[in-house]
């Protein structure tokens, strides 16, 4: 996809944004924000998936899911938070993460939850390897993955209970 396409997408992605935090203003739920957005993005007739699912494999094998809060037009990752504190690096960390394990190039992290909206645009790094190690701390592993080995978990670090 174009840059000029993505920075388009982004755009209104934030002006959708700012219309649900301008009706719903501070203090809400995170679930509120997301639903809220997803109206606005189909009312606007942008194409999402809310809730989106990512799998984690290792060695051809489902470890876990990580779930997007949205994917617009199948190309741009958006994270959405209801903190009352500035976005911090474990934010921003964790949109990065999303990027590297879905192999989009872009991301959009917003924030409802101060007294204006705050978002950053963030983009996937050229590295990838350090931000794959990254991925355990967002993963759900399902029940029936999980192992009766009792060394941590290669992927996420847990050990089984």
């Amino acid at each position: 996809m174009a840059d000029q396409t993505l920075a388009d997408i982004t755009y209104r992605i934030i002006g959708t944004a700012m219309r649900v935090r301008n009706a719903l203003g501070p203090g809400l739920k995170e679930a509120s924000y997301q639903a809220a957005l997803s109206l606005e993005l189909e009312k606007d007739g942008v194409g999402f998936r809310a809730e989106h699912a990512v799998e984690i494999y290792l060695d051809e094998t489902t470890v876990g899911l990580l779930y997007l809060d949205h994917l617009v037009e199948g190309e741009v990752v958006v994270e959405e938070k209801a903190l009352t504190h500035l976005l911090t690096n474990e934010e921003i960390a964790q949109v990065i993460t999303y990027l590297c394990a879905t192999g989009k190039r872009v991301g959009l992290l917003l924030n409802f939850g101060r007294e204006r909206l705050e978002y950053k645009r963030i983009f996937a790094p050229t590295k990838l390897d350090p931000w794959r190690e990254r991925i355990r701390r967002y993963v759900w592993i399902p029940h029936s993955a999980r192992s009766v080995n009792p060394l941590p978990h290669p992927l996420t670090g847990s050990t089984p209970r």
